[in-house]
């Protein structure tokens, strides 16, 4: 199975990364989570996308605040996936990141997720692996059954409550 890549722009972010990391141990995806900042490190991070296909890497998620361009400096030089975790924080609480993250150019896509939505950036991750993977297929089966159980199991027990 190929690797997810997790990149975050700072260490402040690893709380928001942490619920990704949480779902792709669930599911039994490996991963490696690195710290690289489009403006303090661009080398690195450009290197580790350019070379993220040869290292075993299938989707890249990255995770940042404010400006974000994580995602966007990351999709520039890949053509594997990359999913952006807006995060919030800073003046405009998060929007600023949303928008950065959203609004990339024709040619160069960032899937995008909501403010803090890193479980969702893992699911989504896995959804793109397991196009060819049907062992993830059908663990994300299962966990789609498990939470319309419980969703069900809060309805029948809501008219006690009222």
């Amino acid at each position: 199975m190929k690797k997810i890549g997790i990149i975050m722009g700072s260490d402040s972010d690893l709380p928001i990364v942490k619920k990704a990391t949480d779902m792709l141990t669930t599911l039994g995806v490996p991963y490696e989570v690195h710290v690289y900042s489009a403006h303090r490190t661009p080398v690195e991070a450009r290197d580790f996308a350019l070379n993220a296909r040869e290292n075993g890497f299938g989707v890249l998620i990255a995770a940042a605040g404010m400006a974000a361009h994580l995602a966007g400096a990351i999709a520039a030089n890949t053509t594997l996936p990359v999913i952006g975790i807006p995060c919030k924080g800073g003046m405009m609480d998060g929007l600023d990141a949303l928008l950065s993250t959203v609004q990339m150019p024709t040619g160069i896509p960032v899937a995008t997720v909501a403010l803090n939505g890193a479980a969702n950036a893992a699911l989504l991750a896995a959804q793109i692996l397991a196009v060819e993977d049907k062992e993830l297929a059908k663990k994300l089966d299962d966990k789609r059954r498990a939470d319309a159980a419980v969703v069900l199991e809060k309805d029948a027990g809501i008219a006690d409550r009222l």
